[in-house]
């Protein structure tokens, strides 16, 4: 069993408000779960209006096939043009 988690800290230059962070955000973290069957949560920065930290994680048979879907859920996350990726950083669990 190999296990990927995937770790993305985000700036929302443009929210005035907690509202308008979850309309940036629910997209990715939904559209992630149900594009490529991984977990996702905000994992930090929940009170603040222009940044968040997403969690991604995989389970998966094969290595390679948990790293694809990491690669997958990755290019997603920077497919939107209204965030900007400050930080990524994938951890292989144990």
């Amino acid at each position: 069993m190999f296990v990927l988690a995937y770790e993305v800290e985000l700036r929302l230059a443009h929210a005035e408000s907690l509202k308008d962070k979850r309309q940036t955000i629910t997209p990715i973290i939904e559209g992630a779960r149900r594009r490529f069957a991984v977990s996702s949560a905000e994992i930090d920065h929940q009170d603040h209006w222009r940044s968040a930290v997403l969690g991604f994680a995989v389970v998966a048979s094969a290595e390679g096939v948990a790293r694809a879907v990491i690669d997958d859920v990755d290019r997603f996350v920077w497919s939107f043009p209204e965030i900007e990726v400050v930080h990524s950083d994938r951890r292989w669990l144990e």
